[in-house]
């Protein structure tokens, strides 16, 4: 991509940038290959409180110092955890870019989680379990993972649970960190309105002297999926149902192709199949979706949905339905390039967003070790046929290799 550029510090962290001319707002990000997944039983959670232990002192600032930084110029600081990854960012006018990239560099790199702040953000972290909790459209995601991903990392809340929670120190986020942080693993991203060539500069000068650190860290893949149908009773107005299975991994050349039948049949727009036969057609549902997430050596795919739990069977019956259509019927010539302008129209708007882009290419560079322009996507799409579409149907929309998690009103 010729407006993307790519630099390499000596210990191993690696930047790309792209600058855009049109914005008068910078996004950084500072992403690292380690997440929930990476943890051993013990540290269920961990990686995800030290997201949260980051802006809670560094060696020279306090908490509040952290907060501050940024928003007195009208900034914003933040953070995520995945499965695989932990995400620290910043969104500033190009400006203050500097300010933000020292600052990232810092929570990143130079936390000292102070004894008091672990355990005041323990209790934060417990409120935030139990908020999940309350929201059941959140809450079966997380435990429908656990059902696709038995007894592997995959599977666990990111969040943790009470009890790993209750029990985390600071030498356990130290350990954490000297156990998993892999300098060579780590991306420092970037879009905005400056020369790559400044921000070389401001890369080397507080990025260089983080010392080089390897890892040892070996992922191990989920075996043996076995699909289970599992009902819980719950203190819910309506029944929230999760359904799929395992899927392809990042590197597998059944991905593409197969984001596109997931998006055809449960994607973003109010066309797909299971809104048109569920919602338009019956109003059994407000809203209902699918979606397909790829890991580094598995994934999976599911569809969610909320209803009355009177009208549970029918909208049951009523995705079977599109599946078995999908397994049986090969799309005409023309549903076949509304499928691909779709999905191309979806990714072009979404290479709108800087802030997203910015995400992506660090994830891209740390999954794939690379950045696909649109236009090689596109052709990607373009060269998938229906044959390929009805073949990768009956390969994971089986009935039988399907599991359900079901929550019920009491």
């Amino acid at each position: 991509m010729l407006d993307i550029q790519e630099y390499r510090l000596p210990n191993g962290i690696r930047v790309v940038h792209r600058q855009v001319t049109h914005t008068a707002i910078s996004h950084i990000g500072i992403m690292l290959d380690m997440g929930s997944r990476d943890e051993k039983a013990h540290q269920q959670g961990l990686a995800h409180f030290w997201e949260h232990m980051a802006f809670k002192g560094t060696k020279k600032r306090t908490s509040l110092q952290i907060i501050n930084r940024l928003e007195i110029v009208g900034g914003e600081l933040n953070a995520y955890t995945t499965k695989e990854k932990i995400c620290f960012h910043a969104s500033v006018l190009t400006p203050h870019y500097e300010r933000a990239l020292e600052l990232l560099a810092d929570i990143t790199f130079n936390s000292n989680f102070p004894d008091k702040q672990v355990e005041r953000e323990r209790g934060v972290i417990l409120e935030e379990m139990a908020m999940y909790y309350d929201s059941p459209e959140d809450a079966i995601q997380d435990d429908f993972d656990e059902i696709v991903f038995a007894n592997h990392q995959l599977g666990k809340n990111t969040l943790g649970n009470q009890e790993s929670v209750s029990r985390f120190s600071r030498q356990d986020l130290l350990d954490f960190i000297a156990e998993n942080l892999d300098t060579g693993r780590v991306i420092f991203s970037s879009i905005g309105n400056i020369p790559f060539k400044k921000v070389i500069h401001y890369v080397e000068k507080f990025l260089k002297d983080i010392p080089a650190k390897s890892s040892n860290l070996v992922r191990v893949a989920p075996v043996d999926y076995k699909p289970q149908n599992i009902s819980i009773t719950r203190s819910i107005t309506q029944a929230h149902v999760a359904i799929g299975r395992n899927a392809y991994a990042l590197a597998d050349d059944k991905r593409l192709p197969f984001f596109m039948l997931v998006n055809l049949l449960g994607g973003f727009g109010m066309n797909s199949r299971l809104n048109l036969a569920v919602r338009e057609r019956n109003g059994l549902v407000y809203a209902i979706d699918a979606g397909y997430t790829p890991f580094i050596d598995t994934g999976y795919w599911g569809i969610y949905f909320a209803t009355e739990a009177k009208r549970l069977n029918k909208v049951n019956t009523l995705i079977l339905k599109e599946l078995k259509k999908l397994r049986d019927i090969s799309l005409t010539k023309t549903q076949l390039i509304n499928t691909k302008e779709q999905l191309m129209g979806q990714m072009a708007m979404s290479e709108e967003g800087n802030m997203s882009f910015m995400l992506m290419m660090a994830k891209s560079l740390l999954d794939i070790d690379r950045i696909d322009t649109l236009d090689e996507l596109f052709e990607q799409i373009k060269n998938v046929s229906a044959t390929q579409l009805q073949d990768l149907a009956n390969e994971m929309f089986q009935e039988e290799d399907l599991s359900y998690l079901t929550f019920l009103p009491e």
